[in-house]
């Protein structure tokens, strides 16, 4: 003690200090909070207006053409909605529902009648206040259902006090128009098919009622009821749909007949006029869809109050307010001529002709009776809605609000838009204590796993770093009182080596460089709460991280156990979840359903030993596996960081991996590869049969090697998706990891990537239709877009090229078919020399290449852009390429504000198309019998080295010696499972010569076969087009050439039939990846506005007065 003590004090002169910086400083937190805040109000002020829209005004004269439109805005929702769900019923399976079932969709004719044949006999102000009554169903079925719960309810009163003002709305609307004239039976029957429509419209929403009667009630005949309603909610939507077309179709094509009006004025509409009238429709039918999605997205984001609620409450009560003010003007001309004019019809009100009593009201000049009525039954009306939906001021919605438990019915109403929104959504029982009664998502448990080998100094401070600040967002607490609890976990393979004079294993330099970095990244000289374990596989150094999180150290010994990356996953999947999640859950509760719930509970976030990731990435994942219960694994958004061309290529080739090809195959069906660079995966999915249990085979045949062990991270997808879980994609969630900065490096890598890509694609198109059977995510159209996928990233070499060929062409004025031969040459030459020659030798000669090609691309693009300008031409292949991909590129790019600075390395990823689409496919495919990682195979260069330290590192372990003689043991069971863990999976692999003779063979014969098939394609592939090319006289396509101003030249193009083919089919693989790119942006936008306005603050830390710190230094030594 007084030698720390004495060591402490004469180390109190050293006060200068370099620590690494834990807190997040480079997210902008202002500029996003005032995103957040302007597209809340953009939000809020697009639901008004779209409200306000949903109506349009057909002239009195050709009612039969106002009937049709009110019929197609009645429809088109339902039609919209049929549509979803014949594309639902692609990828789940449909059951039919009972008789008793169907016939509670009856009330499909209700808002036919209303609309079309009551509403036209009411006066305007009628027409917008009547729809408010269609919630008196609602209010009906809000009181039962609270009372069936039998609990003192929040809002039992305010749904009575609704029924109440509704039925009183009505009684009003009915003496109104009977106690006028109670001899007028046209009369009375007008104003009975209102009430009765309306009453029927109200049971378009009793589906958001039902589940919570059928909850409390003891009938067996309701509960039965509702089980058949959930299990075939897909067919009874599509019956729905056909139903209310059918229905609506037969009143109008029955009632402009039976009123004696004629069809023939829909024939006779001037061509002006059915413009206007085609335009009003659209507007109103685009109105209504719209403000359904923007309603969505508000609710969404979190702004239900300030952009869902309030918005839709004044859009009915704005229009209400501003007739009534016309109508008390005092002159009958004026609100007659805005009736006809502007307003004319709410949803089916046809001309200003129907209003002799609103007529009536607005030429006395003080408050009539009648008016009183009318005023009263609308105010009635709009009360009673409110009191009915007050409940959603005090709704709890989670982070991600999942649609289907959002809004009961996926189907909005176009006639009434605000009421069909308040309505539909979801309803549940409060208590009355202040309190809110929410259930919150169950608690989660998160292990960190990163897997380390030869990473430099830099590196690994990221990653510690990133852990520490994780540990800091999310100190230790109760974990029955947190939403998220962790620990970290650190794999080091090989960190032993053999020292000559010495006995045992030491830790090697990296593993050196590890401890060290933990200490210095926890600020102190001694790291507190610090174990040292022996263990079967080699070491463990298990520490406390500042805020209470555990960190562990495992150092692997690869005469113990087997190393490199898949097995080192292999390792802590057993151990975290087999081991601390399975078996003693099961042991502590002996309760199976208890372990699967939390299993499915628990999340393993995968890491490398170089990414660098902030606490709300790890959040914003964690978040789409709490919502989406099918979910297995969700990646973030993975951007390569480093210096110099190979890096700049790479940012860019990332940005349009994520940006289109991610977004497409979240969009469409399941994410193909989730990297396991930062990756979140659920216990349950990688637990399930069929995939933890397969990626543990070791290699035995040579396909194998390129599926299980060069690609381990899209292989253990291809396991999930088999299985039937979902891969997501979150662009929100950045992450950043080191990617090659040489050219050697890069190849490698790819070298590995390339073949295990087309493994495990092939594996999953071979597997097409159990797949189908088993995943819902994955429907037929979706693998025919990745067959097409497949078949143009295996003709890329053979495209690229053509492409050069069009570039002899086009600087030498060389003949197609000699410029075809002329381009072939190069990379045959290649290709034979490949198998001639070492890898190393391969891509020096790739690398000389690629820099002759790229010239040649700069030569290229200024030679296409000085014929445009020359010829003043745009209609040419050569410049159409370039434009659109150029103008795809920077659309693509500008809807990434954050990463449009991508774009300037674009031009460069467009010069290194051949070296990265031909050069690198030819050697990837020759080098595919090498099963070497191909990366951080070297020790670090000078200069990443670990910087010297100040002071001698008190630290478990230190440079020649092995472990500390006070280090503890593991407890019996733990040593027992991991020796039957490495007996039975991880033993280390020691192959005889003959053994890896035969293997090594294995690969040249696969090697041998891939190549010839692959290159056999492309071939055909080039002498089909040489051959159309040489006849293109024949059987080309002749494409007359436009000028700047888009005039015909009177000069014809000639395109073979198989190049068009493939651009078209290239097209469409780009249009499809850019509308799932912009689908993906918006639900991206919603979900971070939404994570932003629900997670708590990032907590402070205060910064410890200085003699606090010199008493805490003097404690740890003394105590």
């Amino acid at each position: 003690m007084l030698q720390k003590l004495f060591y402490f004090f004469r180390r109190l002169w050293d006060t200068f200090q370099e620590i690494p910086i834990i807190e997040d400083e480079q997210t902008p937190w202002k500029l996003i909070k005032l995103v957040r805040f302007i597209s809340m109000c953009v939000v809020a002020l697009v639901v008004f207006g779209l409200a306000l829209c949903s109506t349009k005004v057909i002239p009195d004269e050709q009612k039969p053409v106002a009937l049709l439109c009110i019929g197609c805005a009645l429809i088109t929702s339902s039609v919209l909605f049929f549509l979803k769900s014949i594309w639902k019923a692609c990828y789940k399976t449909s059951k039919f529902p009972r008789a008793a079932t169907i016939a509670l969709l009856m009330a499909s004719a209700g808002g036919a009648i209303l609309t079309i044949v009551a509403m036209p006999h009411l006066d305007i102000v009628t027409n917008v206040t009547i729809l408010n009554g269609a919630a008196f169903l609602s209010a009906l079925l809000q009181m039962v259902a609270q009372c069936k719960a039998k609990e003192t309810n929040r809002f039992l009163v305010p749904s009575i006090v609704g029924l109440v003002l509704i039925i009183l709305g009505y009684a009003l609307f009915v003496a109104l128009y009977i106690m006028k004239d109670l001899t007028d039976l046209k009369m009375a029957t007008w104003v009975g098919l209102a009430v009765g429509a309306s009453l029927l419209v109200s049971f378009n929403w009793w589906e958001n009622y039902f589940g919570l009667i059928s909850e409390h009630s003891s009938s067996l005949v309701v509960k039965r009821l509702y089980y058949d309603m959930k299990r075939c909610q897909n067919v009874l939507n599509m019956l729905s749909c056909l139903l209310r077309i059918a229905v609506i179709a037969s009143v109008v094509g029955a009632y402009v007949p039976l009123s004696q009006m004629d069809w023939d004025v829909v024939r006779s509409i001037p061509g002006p006029q059915t413009r206007v009238i085609a335009i009003t429709v659209g507007v109103q039918l685009i109105s209504s869809a719209l403000c359904h999605w923007f309603s969505l997205a508000a609710c969404k984001m979190h702004a239900m109050r300030r952009c869902f609620i309030l918005p839709l409450y004044l859009a009915s009560l704005s229009v209400m307010a501003l007739l009534y003010r016309l109508s008390l003007n005092g002159t009958s001309t004026n609100f007659t001529h805005y009736c006809s004019v502007v307003v004319g019809a709410r949803d089916g009100n046809l001309s200003s002709s129907v209003f002799p009593e609103l007529r009536c009201f607005s030429s006395c000049t003080v408050l009539s009776l009648s008016v009183c009525f009318s005023s009263g039954s609308a105010v009635s009306w709009w009360l009673g809605l409110v009191l009915c939906t007050v409940h959603l001021w005090h709704l709890s919605l989670y982070r991600i609000q999942r649609t289907q438990d959002l809004f009961v019915r996926r189907m909005y109403e176009g006639g009434f838009i605000e009421q069909s929104l308040l309505l539909n959504t979801r309803f549940e029982i409060k208590i009355s204590p202040k309190m809110k009664q929410f259930t919150p998502l169950e608690p989660v448990k998160l292990f960190l796993c990163a897997t380390m080998w030869h990473e430099t100094y830099s590196e690994m401070m990221k990653i510690i770093i990133s852990i520490f600040r994780l540990d800091q967002y999310r100190p230790k607490r109760d974990e029955k009182k947190v939403d998220l609890s962790f620990e970290a976990h650190v794999y080091f393979d090989d960190a032993f080596v053999d020292v000559p004079g010495s006995q045992g294993r030491h830790v090697n330099e990296y593993a050196e460089m590890l401890v060290n970095i933990l200490r210095e990244v926890y600020k102190k000289q001694q790291v507190p709460d610090q174990k040292v374990f022996r263990t079967p596989y080699g070491g463990r150094l298990v520490m406390t991280m500042p805020h209470g999180n555990n960190i562990t150290i495992h150092f692997k010994d690869k005469k113990l156990i087997r190393h490199k990356k898949r097995w080192s996953q292999v390792m802590y999947m057993y151990y975290l979840l087999g081991w601390k999640v399975a078996t003693r859950y099961y042991k502590a509760s002996l309760n199976i359903h208890y372990c699967i719930k939390e299993k499915h509970n628990t999340y393993v976030l995968a890491l490398d030993g170089d990414t660098d990731f902030h606490p709300a990435a790890v959040l914003l994942l964690v978040d789409r596996l709490k919502l989406y219960p099918k979910v297995g694994a969700v990646c973030g958004r993975i951007h390569p960081t480093g210096s110099g061309p190979m890096v700049w290529y790479q940012k860019f080739e990332y940005g349009v991996g994520h940006w289109l090809q991610k977004t497409a195959e979240h969009v469409f069906g399941s994410v193909l590869c989730s990297p396991g660079c930062f990756s979140l995966f659920r216990s349950s999915a990688i637990m399930d049969e069929n995939v933890m249990k397969r990626y543990t085979v070791k290699a035995t045949k040579a396909s194998h090697h390129l599926q299980y062990d060069q690609g381990e991270d899209r292989w253990l997808c291809t396991l999930m998706m088999k299985q039937g879980w979902r891969v997501e994609y979150n662009a929100a969630a950045d992450a950043y990891t080191n990617a090659p900065e040489e050219f050697k490096e890069f190849y490698n890598q790819r070298r590995r990537w390339g073949p295990s890509t087309f493994v495990n694609s092939v594996d999953l198109l071979g597997s097409a239709t159990m797949m189908i059977r088993r995943n819902h995510s994955i429907s037929r159209l979706y693998l025919v877009y990745q067959l097409i996928s497949l078949a143009t990233s295996i003709l890329s070499p053979s495209s690229v090229i053509l492409m050069i060929t069009g570039s002899f062409n086009l600087l030498l004025g060389i003949p197609q078919n000699d410029a075809l031969i002329l381009a072939i040459i190069p990379p045959i030459i290649y290709l034979a020399v490949s198998y001639k020659v070492k890898a190393d030798t391969q891509v020096t000669i790739a690398a000389v290449m690629s820099c002759f090609y790229a010239f040649l691309m700069m030569i290229v693009f200024m030679t296409i852009v000085g014929n445009m300008v020359k010829e003043r031409s745009i209609m040419n292949p050569s410049s159409l390429f370039i434009i659109l991909l150029m103008a795809f590129y920077v659309i693509t790019a500008l809807l990434h504000p954050q990463e449009v600075g991508l774009i300037m390395h674009g031009f460069l990823y467009l010069l290194c198309i051949p070296s990265a689409y031909l050069l690198l496919s030819i050697y990837s495919l020759v080098n595919m019998n090498s099963v070497s990682w191909g990366t951080r195979e070297t020790a670090p260069a000078p200069g990443t080295a670990q910087p010297a330290a100040s002071a001698p590192a008190l630290s478990p372990v230190q440079k020649g010696e092995i472990w500390f003689s006070q280090s503890h043991i593991l407890s019996s069971d733990e040593e027992q499972f991991f020796q039957e863990l490495i007996v039975r999976y991880l033993e280390p692999v020691n192959l005889d010569k003959q053994q890896q003779q035969e293997m090594m063979d294995g690969l040249r014969s696969l090697r041998n076969k891939g190549n010839f098939v692959y290159f056999m394609i492309n071939a055909l592939w080039l002498v089909a087009t040489f051959a159309l090319q040489y006849r293109s006289d024949l059987v080309g396509i002749r494409i007359p050439k436009v000028n700047i101003n888009l005039e015909e030249t009177g000069e014809y193009m000639l395109i073979e039939p198989v190049g068009i083919m493939f651009i078209l089919a290239f097209a469409l693989l780009v249009f499809i990846q850019f509308i799932a790119m912009l689908w993906h942006r918006l639900y991206t936008l919603i979900h971070y506005i939404s994570f932003l306005d629900t997670e708590t603050e990032k907590l402070e830390i205060p910064k410890m007065d200085p003699k606090m710190e010199t008493f805490e230094a003097l404690k740890k030594v003394f105590i």
